[in-house]
């Protein structure tokens, strides 16, 4: 008994994959803006070793 129809399952997968991608895009956005700050603060870390 197959619960999905083949049209539900690849809109379940295209579902994943723009979830992925607003993740991605997400993450990336975040490192852009927020990326010398954690540099500095993790060069800070090291500077007195």
């Amino acid at each position: 008994m197959d619960l999905f129809s083949p049209k539900e399952r690849g809109q379940g997968i295209i579902e994943y994959v723009l979830i992925l991608i607003i993740v991605g895009v997400t993450i990336f956005v975040l490192l852009t803006l927020l990326g010398p700050a954690i540099m500095k603060f993790i060069q800070d870390l090291i500077a007195p070793v």
